[in-house]
């Protein structure tokens, strides 16, 4: 499964290029144009926040541009310089990177086009709104499960998302304020995968040897969770408990299967419709809601069927 992950990935890729260009034809010239810039396609969590989007979009009339920046910070700047001069009425970013998206972003405030971030914020720059799940609640969520699943004592190691991502600093430091109220659990190792499957099974298996003793592991993503999973085998779900962030359905099928513990899942479906929302309030000239948050849930295998089926209702 990892070895074909590049080429599952690449596919996903692709996959989301041919949508974008097909929704592009249908609502061309049919309503305001808004670019959305998305930090990658290869992740499935902006899949799904792209089709949010886009079916948010085709229902309010708004010709929606989606751009891939393939999680490289200088090919979203130059993405955001393009929508501030293409003709773009409102422009929506998933930063690569919140510290290295100021320039992005000041590219497009400076302007005058009312700029919304979306599940990541920007250092340093205030959007117009800022739509994201509340991630700082789902990092305690995380601590709250991982205490009960190992009855508040335990060596834990912590996969960390991209350095400089807010939705990393967030998770993170939800995790520990909670972890803080449970004296038994300790971090014994913690470190960057950057929100990848790939290097989250690397780095698990570095961890691994260099603590043998770990029971759990808290990943700031479903991606990274899976990775790790892999890196662990036989012993994922049962002598390691795994706990991943965003609630995928490769992330959903794990937690049923027993190899991860349970996942914080997000609404990237609600993001990246929430975000459209705002932008054709800014296209109308209404004011923005300077912040929008989107609930997420804890699933583990006691509740995953019901939010599964509550998730193809929405």
């Amino acid at each position: 499964m990892v070895h074909s992950t590049r080429r599952t990935f690449l596919g996903l890729t692709l996959a989301g290029i041919t949508g974008v260009a097909l929704a592009g034809c249908a609502s061309r010239d049919s309503g305001p144009k808004v670019t959305l810039a998305l930090s990658t396609l290869s992740n499935p969590f902006f899949a799904d926040l792209r089709d949010g989007a886009a079916a948010a979009a085709r229902s309010a009339g708004i010709d929606l541009a989606v751009v891939n920046a393939q999680d490289n910070p200088e090919n979203q700047l130059d993405q955001l310089r393009t929508a501030a001069v293409n003709g773009s009425r409102a422009v929506i970013v998933n930063p690569v990177d919140s510290d290295a998206a100021k320039p992005a972003a000041t590219a497009v405030m400076d302007q005058g086009i009312p700029l919304i971030a979306v599940d990541r914020g920007i250092t340093d720059r205030t959007p117009g709104s800022f739509i994201a799940s509340d991630n700082v609640a789902g990092g305690r969520q995380a601590a709250t499960l991982l205490a009960e699943l190992l009855g508040g004592t335990g060596k834990i190691a912590v996969l960390e998302g991209q350095p400089g991502a807010s939705a990393t600093r967030d998770r993170g430091a939800g995790f520990l304020e909670e972890l803080r109220k449970h004296p038994g659990l300790e971090v014994v190792a913690s470190q960057t995968a950057n929100f990848d499957r790939e290097d989250a099974l690397d780095v698990m298996t570095n961890m691994v040897q260099a603590a043998p003793g770990i029971q759990a592991v808290y990943a700031h993503n479903d991606e990274m969770a899976l990775g790790a999973a892999v890196a662990l085998g036989s012993r994922a779900g049962k002598d390691v408990k795994i706990i991943g962030f965003d609630g995928g359905g490769d992330a959903l099928d794990a937690v049923k299967a027993g190899t991860l513990s349970g996942t914080i899942a997000q609404s990237p479906r609600e993001l990246g419709r929430q975000a459209v929302l705002q932008a054709l309030r800014a296209v109308q000239g209404q004011p923005l809601q300077p912040s929008v948050r989107v609930s997420v849930t804890t699933v583990t295998s006691k509740n995953v069927d019901e939010f599964v089926a509550k998730s193809k209702e929405s």
